[in-house]
């Protein structure tokens, strides 16, 4: 029963069957869902996906069910595992793709482009590669998919129910008793907590505790399934409805004659009514998948029954190959066609095809041809009639007290083998200290509606290169204090704007007890740091940044947590230590946090979910992986790299870190195609940056450290006059993938106490500084050796807030042995509009204006020119670029041949000895335009003759090619 060409098919799954709806309808496509009080599990059942949403046409496609939701095919049911599923939620990846992607997979690609062949870590790596698709197989068996294994966020912590009250999770396997203490009950452990049995712990470790609201003084109780709508502010629903007056109103609205049926005795089976008015009532999808799938329990001392009886308790689902299904599906479907011919003449059914790839997914597809893809699309989907009966947040506050309030303090408390324990909630949301500032405690987020941040730009699409500008909100303020989200909004944004950077880079985000830490040592994983204001705040920032056309990325770090116990994760539960693993694999070498166990399945599904949390809550753009080396190895990176690719495939790697690490790359790009994900590994793992079907990660961008480690050591340990230009270059180019480099003259580690800033090391500002360059010079190298570093390093670029206009101090957060002073953790802004310093800005906004423009990182490979140690000149292109460099502290050069390989014309389009850039604006304006003749040099057939200012550079750009004829 072959596809007939041109015919079209209409996806549906068989757990979630469905009539196709027109594409503005899919966001309200679902069906009433369960009522639950068991567990608070309520699944979602929908009216399915878009046709086309997916990318494959017109398929109708009814798959084996089967696979469980979360971890209730092992008997828990617990709602941290499963969630409610809304399956009309977007997916990046077509239905199908990954089970193409899968037959182009090569486990060792990579290694193989590279021309890379070590036994060991390619043995290493088929193996990383089996163990993490076993890992997806169980993910997609419990949980459906990658993404909705990470949506745990929605349960976890201290949720709003509809049935007016709160339910909080909590993951703490190695606890005996749960409760949630607070202001809200006192902080008494023994009025509200979890449960004995399955209503309040499950056999891994979850716990669950209501919290009712209290109905106020001459109310009356609701209907157990009554629900409320908190965060909308609408009347609707909040006056008595006559149903059936509403259900003959919907008839009469959605309904043609005939079809009223629908909501007549079986209003929970919408959607395969509605399917069936589509395929004819006689023709059952679910009916087929279940007898094809069903057969008889063996008989057994506890399990006995009558032959000729057909009790649903007798049967079981059978596990079946593609290649039975296939068959059994088309022996059961000539079958039925067989005993049903006369009662099917006349009728309009589609013909049925079984298709079988091979993969997962395996389906049968009911064809049809445009009339019937016609007839399907213009059907209307039945109203979410549940809904009128939803009443909003005003009936809400009218009839109850809530349980806990908006803002309410809470921890969670738990007894262990060793004794009580209070901890501040793993998936807190919100953290403040008390008034005193000791201890701390996770807040209720749950604002009313008008306190709520509403959402007015869309996310910018990913520009086809990034100019990174590095933030840090706390020290972003003029003053010696700490700022706020709401200054850095205001006040810094469009600063960053103006000087044509196109995405910002926070670091110090997720919530830090320690402010010295900068934000790495993170205690609360899925909180704001409340340090600079409220998470309505924070929303606030990163939609004004997206209104600016900025993306948004955050420093993550995943690859260590704060030893901090009671306000963060470390013991959490107790010995058993539930996150990070035992003894000393357990703790960071050196500085002394705690190391997660990526190969613990909740462990990955708190990772994953807090990745997605940072996506789907505040709209982030991106992700910078902070120190992989930390979790890649149990040496945490610091042992000498000495016996080549044998070092990243021995007994000292983490195979469950990068295999997290795949999984995170995967369901980012799967949330959105414009994720960008940046891997800060020291070591350069092998494949940081290749397909994960082909062995590797699955990131972006790497951070090429090289020329930010280089700079510094010249700058301090050589005089100018003789810096190796050949070691420059070399370094600048020693990228093995420059195309996917990331790279920097210097970051927020070189102006930490301890380091210098380039501004504070060649302009000698700072007080107490040695000054080592003369005012010229120090400009000079620090418009050069930003130029340089971002036109021949890489393919992305970074620039530390401040630095671009060569910020004369180091950073300093407050501690003890500063006194707790913030003399050092601010920015002086004002400087940029005076002296030196504005020089510096106007040259680097003319280099992001250039970049912008011309397109620099996205150029190909550079190639190399001229290079000479005497001279101190550097010379290359790139794309249809020339950059000119002279390193002479004293000599100009009038005259400087140089060879290039396009013969032409070309402009100067960027200058850095403008004297508004702070230079001696020595060249002439008839000098900006140059001609090549037709002689070789340097080994390339063309030459240029060039004017060198002292310690200057200039960019030149290619505006008209000669035609030359061969000799």
């Amino acid at each position: 029963m072959a596809t007939s060409a041109g015919m079209q098919c209409i996806p549906v799954s068989s757990s979630n069957l469905a009539a196709v709806m027109r594409p503005s309808q899919a966001s309200l496509a679902c069906v009433k869902p369960h009522r639950y009080e068991s567990f608070g599990l309520g699944l979602r059942q929908s009216l399915g996906y878009l046709r086309d949403r997916q990318g494959v046409g017109g398929k109708m496609v009814i798959r084996r069910s089967g696979r469980g939701v979360g971890r209730t095919e092992r008997g828990t049911g617990c709602v941290c595992m499963a969630g409610e599923k809304d399956t009309a939620q977007p997916t990046a990846m077509p239905q199908g793709k990954e089970d193409s992607d899968d037959r182009r997979v090569d486990p060792v690609g990579f290694l193989k482009e590279k021309g890379l062949k070590t036994k060991a870590f390619q043995t290493f790596t088929r193996e990383r590669y089996k163990a993490l698709k076993d890992l997806k197989q169980q993910i997609t068996e419990r949980d459906e998919d990658l993404v909705e294994f990470a949506n745990a966020y929605e349960n976890m912590g201290m949720k709003r129910h509809p049935e007016h009250h709160v339910e909080f999770y909590e993951w703490a396997p190695g606890a005996r008793f749960c409760s949630v203490v607070g202001d809200f009950n006192n902080w008494e452990h023994r009025k509200q907590f979890a449960g004995e049995g399955y209503m309040g712990r499950d056999d891994f470790g979850y716990y669950r505790v209501r919290i009712d609201d209290e109905l106020r003084e001459g109310e009356e109780s609701d209907i157990i399934t009554q629900e409320y709508n908190y965060t909308a502010d609408y009347d609707q629903g909040d006056e008595e409805l006559d149903e059936d007056e509403l259900f003959e109103n919907l008839d009469n609205e959605y309904w043609d004659p005939g079809e009223d049926e629908f909501l007549s005795g079986h209003k929970d089976d919408v959607a395969q009514e509605l399917f069936r008015a589509c395929f004819g009532k006689e023709f059952d999808p679910v009916q087929i998948v279940k007898e094809v799938t069903r057969k008889r329990k063996p008989k057994s001392k506890n399990n006995s029954y009558d032959d000729d009886s057909d009790d649903e308790d007798d049967y079981e689902q059978e596990n079946l190959s593609p290649e039975e299904f296939k068959a059994r599906v088309e022996s059961h479907m000539e079958e039925w066609l067989a005993n049903n011919a006369e009662a099917q003449k006349g009728k309009d059914l589609p013909p049925i095809h079984v298709e079988d790839d091979g993969s997962d997914l395996d389906s049968m597809e009911l064809v049809d041809d445009p009339v019937w893809a016609k007839r399907v699309e213009g059907k209307d989907i039945p109203d979410q009639y549940w809904e009128r009966f939803v009443k909003g947040r005003k009936a809400w506050e009218k009839k109850y007290i809530p349980g806990i309030p908006h803002g309410g303090r809470h921890r969670v408390y738990l007894h262990t083998p060793e004794g009580p324990l209070e901890r501040v909630p793993a998936w807190a949301t919100y953290v403040l200290p008390d008034e005193e500032g000791n201890a701390v405690s996770a807040i209720f987020w749950d604002p009313p509606v008008e306190e709520r941040y509403s959402w007015k730009f869309d996310k910018p699409s990913k520009p086809r290169t990034l100019r990174i500008y590095e933030c840090h909100v706390g020290i972003s303020d003029d003053s010696p204090k700490i700022a706020s989200y709401n200054h850095f909004t205001d006040k810094i944004l469009p600063r960053v704007h103006k000087a044509g950077y196109n995405v910002i880079q926070l670091i110090g985000i997720q919530e830090h007890a320690e402010y010295s830490s900068v934000g790495y040592k993170v205690t609360n994983f899925f909180a704001i740091s409340s340090r600079f204001g409220t998470p309505e705040d924070f929303k606030r920032l990163v939609d004004t940044a997206h209104g600016l056309g900025l993306m948004v990325t955050m420093d993550l770090v995943h690859s260590h947590a704060a030893p901090n116990e009671g306000n963060g994760l470390a013991s959490f539960d107790g010995a058993n230590d539930c996150y990070f693993y035992p003894g000393k694999r357990g703790t960071h070498k050196r500085w002394g946090t705690r190391m997660f166990k990526y190969g613990e399945y909740d462990v990955l599904r708190f990772l994953l979910s807090n990745l997605k949390w940072w996506v789907e809550e505040y709209r982030i753009d991106g992700f910078h992986f902070h120190s992989l080396a930390s979790m890649l190895y149990t040496h945490n990176g610091f042992t000498p790299f000495t016996n080549g690719l044998e070092d990243y495939c021995n007994q000292y790697v983490d195979k469950d870190a990068l295999i997290y690490l795949c999984l995170a790359n995967e369901m980012l790009h799967q949330l959105s195609p414009n994720m960008i994900t940046i891997a800060e590994d020291a070591t350069f793992y092998p494949g940081l940056i290749d397909p994960i079907n082909k062995g590797g990660l699955g990131f972006d961008y790497y951070v090429n450290l090289a020329p930010s480690e280089m700079w510094p050591l010249l700058i301090t340990n050589v005089p100018v006059q003789d810096w190796s230009m050949t070691e420059i270059t070399e370094t600048l180019t020693s990228s093995q993938q420059p195309l996917r480099a990331l790279v920097y003259a210097e970051n927020h580690n070189q102006s930490i106490v301890g380091g210098q800033s380039l501004g504070e090391a060649l302009l000698g500002t700072s007080k107490g500084t040695d000054r080592k360059f003369s005012k010229l010079e120090g400009i000079a190298l620090h418009k050069m050796i930003r130029l340089i570093t971002l036109s021949l390093a890489g393919s992305a670029y970074l620039n530390f807030m401040g630095n671009e206009f060569g910020h004369p101090e180091w950073v300093e957060f407050p501690r003890a042995k500063n006194n707790y002073s913030f003399t050092h953790a601010c920015r002086h802004w004002g400087l940029q509009d005076q002296g030196p310093h504005s020089q510096l800005a106007a040259f680097d906004q003319a280099l992001m204006d250039v970049e912008e423009t011309e397109n620099i990182l996205g150029q190909g490979l550079p190639g190399m020119c001229h290079v000479n140690d005497t001279t101190k000149v550097i010379v290359y292109t790139r794309g249809n670029l020339l950059f000119a460099f002279n390193f002479h502290v004293t000599d100009t050069y009038e005259m400087y041949k140089v060879g290039v390989q396009e013969a032409g014309e070309y402009e100067l389009i960027l200058n850095s000895d403008l004297s508004n850039f702070g230079g001696l604006n020595q060249l002439r304006e008839t000098e900006s335009l140059l001609k090549t003749s037709r002689r070789e040099s340097d080994g390339l057939p063309n030459t240029v003759l060039l004017v060198l200012p002292q310690l200057s550079a200039q960019v030149y750009k290619l505006v008209r090619v000669f035609e030359t004829t061969s000799t």
